[in-house]
């Protein structure tokens, strides 16, 4: 019980720490919360100070999800129930990071990360569903927001417990809330394209 317990503590507590934030201030950059979108995301890094610091926020970012889901699931082999608690504290840990306000970013990157420590096929294909969309589309937003639509049909087909899938299905629908500005601009036709210029009122 102390090592479950311990596991969904330090996954919340990882979550908490905003890659954004802190390469930004690590390399003399705006905070992305004041910046921007205002989320502290790489998406929004990258609008703020280009490719390398936003490549650095999204490997962090990442890696909150993916450490502790892979210690908890093939590591420690805990049960399913503590792996889905696991992968939802860091989660949260990132939308509600204690260390900065409880104002965090938007949680696809996290969300992948915790999908790849998983198991490396379900990241895979909502990496691959991501990129296909957003190659079609030209919206990074409704490419993530389709990929991580399909992700509990994806947990699903390729580690059907219920509490994983109850788990995706929540995560999910706390992506979609925090991405609730985009699809606004998705209905209202005026959410930003990958392939151009966005600028400071763009909401990625």
């Amino acid at each position: 019980m102390l090592i479950d317990i311990s596991i969904v503590v330090f996954a919340y507590l990882l979550g908490s720490v905003s890659s954004a934030i802190i390469v930004c201030r690590l390399m003399g950059l705006p905070d992305p919360r004041t910046e921007g979108s205002n989320n502290p995301g790489a998406t929004n890094v990258l609008r703020i100070g280009g490719k390398k610091p936003a490549a650095i926020t999204l490997m962090g970012d990442s890696a909150k999800g993916l450490v502790p889901v892979l210690i908890a699931a093939h590591l420690l082999n805990v049960s399913d129930l503590v792996v889905a608690l696991t992968a939802l504290a860091a989660f949260i840990g990132h939308l509600y990071p204690l260390f900065f306000g409880f104002k965090g970013g938007k949680g696809v990157a996290t969300a992948l990360g915790v999908q790849f420590g998983l198991s490396w096929e379900i990241g895979l294909c909502v990496t691959v569903i991501w990129l296909f969309m957003a190659k079609v589309l030209n919206i990074s937003s409704l490419a993530a927001l389709i990929s991580m639509a399909l992700a509990p049909v994806i947990v699903w087909y390729f580690w059907p417990a219920q509490e994983l899938i109850v788990m995706q299905v929540v995560m999910s629908l706390m992506l979609f809330w925090r991405h609730r500005s985009n699809i606004r601009d998705l209905l209202s036709g005026t959410e930003g394209k990958i392939s151009k210029e966005q600028g400071p009122s763009s909401k990625g």
